[in-house]
């Protein structure tokens, strides 16, 4: 008998995780991850149902009116669709990640970003790769590509080639107008209007899905990074591979080998251990906001 619980056990532990990830369609470049409001694929309805199952392909365009919606595109970049306004589908493909903003607004959050990742956005005819883990802002109608945290590259075509500007942080460029294309400072505080709100917002509901799934997945063994699906958040979040990653908005991304060895969870400018953690929320330790004060990597 004793033999035949370890056997169970060990069956049980295998499959939970299995279980926990089969409850969408497996996460894509362009999976819908969120819809609020009135939005669309190709003029298909988009509701919270499509969640998880409706997935953007290449030459689709997926459309807001009085409403946004959120992709994901590679494991740990979220592209957030703001009003009325259309993104359309390049290239789908995990090495080559390409999308077109023809009209409206967009934020991409990166949280992690790998050397073999191409991530790029189309806007008024220039393509700009994404280098690094940040923030960038798209607005097509003004045509300005914009650099809260990170670094961009905006690929020019000239005469000889293609030529690459890069763009640092509280950096933008100009896509418009006959001065030359070049990278200036401009105001955060008159940056962050209601598309990057609603992306932090968006961020830190994530950082808690992702604080359950790591809490859940803790101790199942070596777990590969990716998108996973949390049925009482009905959505995806990210799971880094390993170590505790910062979204540029400050929220922490956990994997569950940092919570199964017991790395210290943040909340405010506090850090707590894992029974510390369940101690101040007055709960088993699944859940909560995580919040942290800096940046960069931890526990890697």
């Amino acid at each position: 008998m004793p033999r035949l619980k370890v056997i169970l056990l060990s069956l049980a532990t295998l499959c939970a995780p299995v279980a926990l990830a089969q409850t969408a369609n497996p996460a894509v470049p362009g999976t819908i991850n969120y819809v609020e409001g009135s939005a669309s694929i190709n003029g298909g309805p988009l509701n919270q149902q499509s969640v998880g199952y409706a997935q953007l392909q290449p030459g689709q365009v997926l459309q807001t009116v009085n409403g946004r919606a959120e992709l994901l595109l590679t494991p740990g970049v979220f592209l957030r669709v703001g009003e009325n306004s259309a993104v359309r589908m390049i290239s789908p493909n995990l090495l080559n990640t390409q999308i077109a903003l023809d009209h409206g607004r967009a934020d991409i959050e990166v949280d992690e970003i790998h050397p073999h990742n191409d991530i790029q956005v189309s806007e008024e005819g220039a393509n700009t790769r994404l280098l690094k883990d940040g923030l960038y802002a798209f607005d097509a109608d003004k045509g300005t590509v914009r650099v809260f945290k990170g670094e961009a590259e905006l690929l020019q075509q000239t005469g000889s080639g293609q030529k690459g500007l890069k763009v640092k942080g509280d950096h933008q460029v100009g896509l418009t107008g006959n001065e030359a294309i070049q990278s200036v400072s401009f105001d955060r505080g008159q940056a962050e209007d209601p598309l990057y709100n609603w992306s932090s917002l968006r961020s830190q509901y994530l950082a808690e899905a992702n604080l359950n799934l790591a809490s859940e997945y803790a101790g199942y063994g070596v777990m590969a990074p990716g998108w996973y699906w949390d049925a009482g958040f009905w959505g995806y979040t990210w799971l880094p591979g390993d170590g505790l990653l910062w979204s540029p908005f400050g929220w922490g991304f956990y994997s569950p080998r940092y919570i199964f060895y017991g790395g210290p969870v943040f909340y405010g400018n506090r850090a707590y251990g894992a029974r510390g953690y369940a101690q101040f929320r007055g709960e088993g330790f699944s859940g909560g906001g995580v919040h942290a004060t800096g940046g960069g990597s931890h526990g890697r």
